[in-house]
């Protein structure tokens, strides 16, 4: 107890010395700025400010040309980025793309709680189902767009491939700082010929980073609120060095959080880092560095009957009978029911990502695009195992095993699932421009190595492990190996050449595209653990051919239609190639190898009309999709081990979605800017599936079944308000019920989420420019709900298969949504 309380004091100590080394940076920021007071020139006022004076700078995004589906954000700003002028409050833009996409901009990221990561963000447009479980947004979340979740949709920055190269999870707390976000683009119903993504089964959301300012200065910012809530963001510019074209900016944030379900902290440290260098006639070079460290408790998935049971937890020791939705908080002894312990569950994570995107002018029309990238991450998520260590299992072997030479019999083991990833690749685009015609040719390469293990290890007497990265001394087989609970290599090939062509007519009015792309991928795996199904080397390889067109017609300056079809594809997570888990005589490994599993193809088309006018934006789509071996991903928890769980791919067999997407949206109206954002879909199984439980198996009669994980309504509404000082903003977001079987017999229930921000921003003052205070509120109504269904099963209840026999059901297992939280703001450049 003694150790347990220095322990405690120790973290509190360093907590606030955290706190009080930013209320230092800040204020001496603060100071500095008044004390340039008479240095700093007035800044003259604009058609686009208010009476007032306020501050301006240069943050234009970072994309290369207008035709590569990018968004360049041209006019002044306040020194925040906001202009006032964007559609909705910064929640849509003059888009004229042949298909369907989406943008928010500075306009509305600003005004939203500092630091968010982008798939809350995006929350509010079309199709978009996005759902969190802390209010800052540090344990991750999940998106679906149409019925299709983020590891069926691509995620990109700055070209380059955020979803994991394993599982194409998508990771969102450790992507960028929203103080450092331009736009994020959701294209929802397909990626782009040059996308960089094996995942895209739908869409890709992309995100742009603002460049460096111009001229020397940078922006701070504070926040605190609920749970305990700290963070601060500072930001420098160097403004162009000398006369070279070369700017940059350096920044660096800190984030804790007290979880508000269960215990324990989450704490967040990131940088980033941006070099723009910029010569002749549109040549430019940029050199983009992001540094992640997460130190993060996870929080327990539930399911219905935990749930209604217990709600968001019940805390303190082990809870007996059905499983608690939060972790222990205290720590009984070196026992089974310690397993839950939350300290045996943290979820530490380093991530490093380079990007170098080049984009030069070759003259004659022509220019060559260069995106090289690199990727370094470390990290683990946390389990326990009770375990007698005389009884341990080397494939169907049975021996004991040690810790530095001793034996401690029947012992709770700390046991992360560690992933250790390199990943480098390069996307090369040329393109030429002749006339009416615009021709692109380009390959994408990538190599990664991806290891995965889950050695076992001992813990303090506290309950905490004495390496919570899973290193140092680890339990050792009488045969001199390691003990593993999973133990695999996974090396991925891919090589994706493209070409595309753009044809524009009747004096830009037509514009026809048409390209395709031909992937290939080669997984060459290893796995180390012995008297697997599959043997130690599996080597599986991936060819799809993808064709895709479009049209879009302008039939004035306000009102244009398009009409998009394209081919998608997502290969199999890695880990469904390989066995692992503990080993049962005659059945084998408790997770099995999913041979041939196919990829999931799909065809997309879409039908739209949008309408551009001074003061209105809309947009309304048609889409229709056939998905092909549909691959839905399942956490799946090891009944040998409640404790322990596992993502694989499931196929979900052949599918058929139809919907319709909508959007709207103002410029100001006395400084109001309404959004309003709808969707309907329609989506069907078209196969039967396969079910196993208790020895029965059989085909249940899921044709027919609404797809899981998809809301068939959903509503969003924003409404913002700003006069230059004043500014204010709401958000509504319906979401309608969604399954979590196949057989349709369990839901996540529809629900409703407000959110509302204000605040108000000063004059510039001396070095300050457009200082602000704001607060921001979420989930107003402390509504306590499930928002998403982790892990999907074929049924929750006794289903009757096609031959008659009683399928027993499996428990679904959800997230909870995040409660009401306040945070308090305050902010300035300089």
């Amino acid at each position: 107890m003694k150790n347990l309380l220095s322990a405690k004091t120790k973290s509190f100590l360093s907590f606030k010395q955290s706190r009080l080394n930013w209320v230092i940076l800040y204020s001496s920021l603060w100071v500095s700025g008044a004390m340039a007071q008479n240095t700093v020139p007035p800044q003259p006022a604009t058609d686009d400010t208010s009476s007032q004076q306020h501050a301006v700078t240069d943050n234009s995004a970072n994309h290369p040309a207008k035709n590569d589906g990018a968004i360049v954000v041209t006019g002044r700003s306040y020194a925040d980025g906001v202009t006032r002028r964007a559609f909705g409050g910064g929640l849509m833009i003059k888009e004229d793309s042949p298909k369907s996409k989406s943008t928010l901009t500075r306009d509305y990221i600003e005004k939203q709680t500092p630091g968010l990561n982008p798939m809350q963000l995006i929350a509010l447009l079309p199709g978009v189902n996005s759902s969190d479980s802390d209010p800052m947004g540090l344990t991750g979340g999940h998106t679906s767009v149409r019925g299709m979740n983020e590891s069926s949709m691509g995620y990109i920055l700055e070209g380059f491939p955020l979803n994991d190269v394993g599982s194409h999870a998508v990771y969102p707390q450790e992507i960028v700082d929203s103080e450092n976000l331009s736009t994020i683009q959701v294209a929802q119903g397909s990626a782009d010929l040059d996308s960089p993504t094996v995942s895209a089964a739908g869409g890709v959301v992309n995100m742009h980073m603002i460049d460096p300012a111009k001229k020397m200065g940078g922006r701070a910012n504070f926040t605190y609120g609920s749970y305990n809530t700290f963070r601060g963001f500072a930001r420098f510019d160097t403004g162009e060095i000398g006369n070279s074209g070369t700017r940059a900016y350096f920044s660096f944030s800190d984030t804790h959080e007290d979880l508000w379900r269960g215990p324990g902290t989450e704490k967040k440290l990131h940088g980033e880092m941006k070099v723009v260098k910029e010569w002749g006639k549109d040549n430019k070079a940029s050199l983009l560095v992001i540094g992640n460290n997460l130190d993060n408790i996870n929080m327990p998935s539930v399911n219905m009957a935990s749930w209604q049971k217990y709600g968001k937890g019940i805390m303190g020791g082990p809870v007996s009978g059905i499983a608690n939705t939060v972790y222990s908080s205290v720590y009984t002894g070196n026992t089974k029911a310690n397993t839950t312990y939350y300290k045996l569950h943290p979820n530490p994570f380093t991530n490093i990502y380079v990007s170098a995107p080049v984009h030069l002018n070759l003259g004659h029309k022509m220019t060559l695009t260069e995106t090289p990238y690199f990727l370094y991450s470390n990290g683990n998520g946390g389990g326990a195992y009770w375990q007698d260590m005389n009884k341990m299992s080397y494939g169907s072997q049975t021996m004991s095993g040690t810790v530095d030479g001793q034996n401690y019999g029947q012992t709770l083991l700390y046991e992360p699932s560690i992933t250790k990833t390199y990943r480098s690749g390069s996307t090369t685009k040329w393109t030429w421009t002749s006339g009416i015609n615009r021709l692109m040719i380009g390959y994408w390469f990538e190599y990664s190595s991806q290891r995965q293990t889950a050695p076992y290890s001992l813990l303090n007497d506290d309950g905490s492990p004495r390496d919570k990265w899973g290193g140092g001394s680890n339990v050792i087989l009488a045969n001199g190996e390691k003990a593993e609970y999973r133990d695999n290599l996974t090396r991925t090939f891919i090589h994706t050449p493209f070409i595309g062509d753009t044809i524009s007519l009747l004096n830009d009015k037509l514009t026809i595209d048409g390209g395709v792309k031909i992937s290939i991928i080669n997984r060459q795996g290893r796995n180390y653990l012995p008297d697997t199904s599959t043997g130690k080397n599996i080597n599986q390889t991936y060819r799809e051919v993808l064709p895709s067109g479009s049209i879009r017609y302008k039939i004035n300056d306000e009102h244009q239609v398009f009409f998009s079809v394209a081919t998608n594809y997502r290969i199999p997570m890695n880990t469904s190639l390989f066995d692992s888990g503990s080993y049962v005589a005659g059945t084998g490994y408790s997770n099995q190898a999913v041979k041939d599993l196919k990829p999931e193809t799909s065809i997309s088309e879409e039908f739209g009309w949008r309408y551009h006018g001074k003061l209105i934006n809309t947009s309304l789509t048609y889409f229709h999709y056939d998905f092909h071996n549909r691959l839905f991903s399942q956490t799946v928890i090891d009944p040998n081990n409640p404790t322990s769980y596992y993502s694989r791919s499931i196929n979900g067999g052949n599918q058929t979605t139809n919907g319709v997407d909508f959007e709207i949206g103002t410029r100001a109206i006395y400084n109001i800017r309404p959004y309003v954002s709808a969707e309907y879909i329609d989506a069907r199984n078209r196969s039967n599936l396969a079910a196993s439980a208790a020895g029965v198996s059989a085909i249940l009669p899921t044709k027919g079944k609404f797809a899981p994980q998809t809301p068939r309504y959903q509503v969003g509404f924003g409404l913002d308000y700003d006069n230059g000082h004043i500014f204010g903003n709401f958000s509504l977001k319906y979401v309608g019920s969604q399954y979590s079987t196949f057989m349709n017999d369990e839901q996540v229930p529809s629900y409703v989420r407000m959110n509302i921000g204000g605040g108000y921003r000063f004059k510039s003052w001396g070095g300050l420019k457009s200082p602000t205070i704001r607060f921001n509120l979420s989930n107003i109504t402390n509504k306590h709900y499930l928002n998403y269904a982790s892990g999907l099963q074929t049924n929750a209840q006794y289903a009757k298969a096609l031959d008659g026999q009683m399928v027993k059901g499996s428990a679904p297992t959800y997230s909870i949504a995040s409660p009401f939280s306040a945070m308090f703001s305050i902010s300035s450049g300089f």
